[in-house]
C-alpha cells in the first residue's frame, strides 16, 4: 500500500472512531424556573452569566415547551418521550385537573414504561439522577428501578417542615437507602431561606463526573436542583446578593453551578465529548408571588397552558459539535430528549409503542427546523395545540377562584384504582373563597377565564410571531382563523383518533404511603409508625 492510501485509510479510520465514539450527557432540569428568569432571554438585573455564556457557546433554543404545566408529569414525559396521558401521570377524579406525587398519592411510574437512561445504561452508560426525581415514593417507583444506577436527593420536593406525626418529612436519598430527611439531617431555614442545598447538589454532580472521566466511561447525568420551587432556598454566602430578594438569590447560585460543572467539563478535557442541555419542568409559580420566576412576555404561569405556563428556557452546549451563537426558534419539547439522545448515542429506540418526542439532533447541529404540532395537556383534557406558529385553545382555566365561601360539591366517580379495579366511590370537596390565581395581573375577557371553558367549537386562536404574550384572539370571522383551524383541528383529530390513555396513577391516596420507613431508616434510626392503610380518592382541586 502506498503513502497516500495509508494516509487516507488514516483518515477514515480516525473520521469514524469519532462519529462512533458515545458522547457524555448532561440534563440541568430546573423547578418553576420561569422563561425570563435568564439574562440572555431578556431578565433585566442580568445575574445569570454563566447561563447567558453557555448559551453563547452553543445553541439557544427560545421555543422549548415543558410536556406539562406541572412537575411530576413533566418529569415523566421528559424521561419517557411519551405525553402524560400515555404514562398514566393524570387523574380522573375531576376534568382538567392538574394531579402531581405528593407522598400520599399512591402510584407512580409504571414497570412497563421504558425511561431513556434505561436504554443508555444497556448500552454502557453509567447513569445518575442528582436532585429531585418526583415520579413516585414507593420503593417500585424510584431511580434505580429504572434505569439509574446511582441517585443522591430526593423523591418529592423539598416542601416541608412536617411533624413526622401527621406526615412526615421527605428522606434525602444516596442510591438505594436514605441518609436523612429534609429540616433534619439536611436543614432547610424557612425563615431566612438558607440552605446549602443546592451546593450538595453541585458537589454530588462534579464527583461523578469527575469519576466518570477516570474511568474512560460514557455516562449521563441527570441534574435536578429544587431550589427555585417554594420554599426558595439559597447558600448563605448568596443570601441578599440579588436585585431580585430570595428568589433571585436561589437563581444566582443554580447559575453559578451551572458554570462549576460545564467548567469541571473543561477542566478534565471532555467538554468536547459532552452534551449539556438545561431547561426547567414547567413555567414560573407566579401564585407564590414575589418568590416566583419570570414568565417573560408570556400570560401566566405554572398550572396553565398558556405560553407562561409551558414555555421554558431551553440551552443545548457541546463545544466543537453545536456550533456557537446559535438561535434555534424550532417548536421543541422536553420530551424530544428521549429520541434526541438515543439517536446520537446510536441506541434504537423503541418500537412497541408511540413515542411522542421527536428527534432533533438536526436542530440542533445544523439549526434545521422541522414541522411538528406540539399537544398541551391539563390532566385528562388536550387544552391547547401548537401548529407552526399558530396555537389554538381548546379549552381555557387559569385559576379555581370561587365566587362565593365554602362551596361544597359532593360526586360520585366510577374510577380505576391503582391496581387496575374499578370503584365507584363519592368525594366530597369544600374550596375556600381565595383559591389560586395562576395569571396574577393578567386578566383578558374571554381569555383568562375563572372557571373551565369549552372553546372546542371555536377554538382561540393565536400567531405567536406577532402575538407572542396572546394578547389578540385572531377574529374568528378572518379567512386566516378559518383555514388555520380547519388545518389544526386535522391534526387534533388525527392524534385523538389513535390516542390510548393509560391507566390513571394519580387518582388514588392513602397517609400509609407516605415515606414514614423509607429503606435505610433502620440505620439512622430515622423509622416512623405508618398509620393503618385506608386509599382514598385524591382531592385536585385545580
Amino acid at each position: 500500500m502506498d503513502k497516500l492510501n495509508l494516509a487516507f485509510l488514516l483518515i477514515v479510520v480516525s473520521i469514524f472512531a469519532v462519529d462512533s465514539q458515545q458522547p457524555n450527557f448532561i440534563i440541568m432540569l430546573m423547578d418553576d424556573m420561569g422563561w425570563g428568569d435568564l439574562g440572555t432571554l431578556g431578565e433585566p438585573a442580568k445575574e445569570t452569566p454563566n447561563l447567558d455564556k453557555m448559551a453563547d457557546e452553543g445553541m439557544l433554543l427560545t421555543d422549548i415547551y415543558a410536556s406539562n404545566p406541572l412537575c411530576s408529569p413533566s418529569r415523566a414525559a421528559l424521561l419517557t418521550g411519551r405525553l402524560p396521558i400515555r404514562t398514566g401521570f393524570y387523574t380522573t377524579n375531576a376534568h382538567a385537573r392538574n394531579a402531581y406525587i405528593p407522598q400520599n398519592v399512591m402510584g407512580g411510574i409504571q414497570s412497563d414504561e421504558v425511561l431513556f437512561p434505561k436504554l443508555l445504561q444497556k448500552a454502557g452508560y453509567t447513569t445518575k439522577i442528582v436532585g429531585k426525581w418526583h415520579l413516585g415514593q414507593q420503593p417500585e417507583y424510584l431511580p434505580l428501578k429504572h434505569g439509574f444506577d446511582e441517585w443522591f436527593g430526593a423523591p418529592d420536593c423539598h416542601v416541608g417542615p412536617y411533624d413526622n406525626k401527621v406526615e412526615p418529612n421527605i428522606p434525602v436519598y444516596e442510591n438505594d437507602h436514605m441518609v436523612g430527611r429534609y429540616y433534619e439531617e439536611f436543614p432547610i431555614n424557612k425563615k431566612s431561606g438558607e440552605s446549602n442545598m443546592t451546593q450538595v447538589f453541585v458537589e454530588s454532580a462534579v464527583e461523578f463526573i469527575t469519576r466518570q472521566a477516570s474511568e474512560k466511561k460514557p455516562f449521563f447525568l441527570y441534574w435536578a436542583p429544587d431550589a427555585t420551587h417554594t420554599p426558595v432556598y439559597a447558600s448563605k454566602e448568596y443570601l441578599g446578593t440579588s436585585k431580585r430578594g430570595l428568589y433571585g438569590d436561589a437563581v444566582r447560585e443554580l447559575d453559578d453551578g451551572v458554570g462549576t460543572i460545564l467548567d469541571k467539563l473543561k477542566q478534565l478535557d471532555i467538554a468536547k465529548d459532552t452534551m449539556v442541555f438545561f431547561s426547567s419542568d414547567n413555567g414560573p409559580a407566579l401564585n407564590s408571588d414575589v418568590m416566583a420566576g419570570s414568565n417573560g412576555p408570556f400570560l401566566c404561569g405554572k398550572h396553565t397552558t398558556f405560553e407562561g405556563g409551558v414555555r421554558v428556557p431551553g440551552i443545548v452546549w457541546w463545544p466543537k459539535t453545536i456550533p456557537a451563537k446559535q438561535v434555534s426558534a424550532q417548536s421543541g419539547s422536553l420530551m424530544d430528549l428521549f429520541p434526541t439522545l438515543l439517536s446520537i448515542a446510536q441506541v434504537p429506540f423503541l418500537s412497541d409503542r408511540i413515542i411522542d418526542g421527536i428527534d432533533l439532533s438536526q436542530t440542533f447541529f445544523k439549526n434545521a427546523e422541522i414541522p411538528r404540532a406540539v399537544f398541551h395537556y391539563r390532566g385528562d383534557e388536550l387544552m391547547a395545540v401548537r401548529h407552526g406558529q399558530y396555537k389554538a385553545h381548546l379549552w381555557t382555566w387559569t385559576s379555581f377562584l370561587n365566587l362565593s365561601k365554602n362551596v361544597s360539591k359532593t360526586t360520585t366517580l366510577v374510577v380505576t384504582k391503582h391496581n387496575g379495579m374499578k370503584a365507584k366511590a363519592t368525594h366530597t370537596t369544600t374550596d375556600d373563597e381565595q383559591g389560586q390565581e395562576f395569571c396574577p395581573g393578567q386578566f383578558l375577557k374571554g381569555v383568562t377565564t375563572h372557571e373551565q371553558v369549552n372553546h372546542t367549537a371555536h377554538p382561540i386562536l393565536f400567531h405567536l410571531g406577532r402575538d407572542p404574550s396572546e394578547r389578540f384572539p385572531i377574529k374568528q370571522t378572518s379567512s386566516e382563523y378559518e383555514e388555520t383551524i380547519a388545518s389544526i383541528m386535522k391534526v387534533v383529530d388525527s392524534f385523538l383518533r389513535d390516542l390510548k390513555p393509560a391507566a390513571p396513577q394519580l387518582n388514588w391516596c392513602d397517609q400509609a404511603v407516605m415515606n414514614w420507613a423509607p429503606p435505610g431508616c433502620d440505620v439512622l434510626q430515622k423509622c416512623i409508625p405508618s398509620p393503618l392503610s385506608s386509599p382514598y380518592l385524591c382531592n385536585w382541586d385545580h
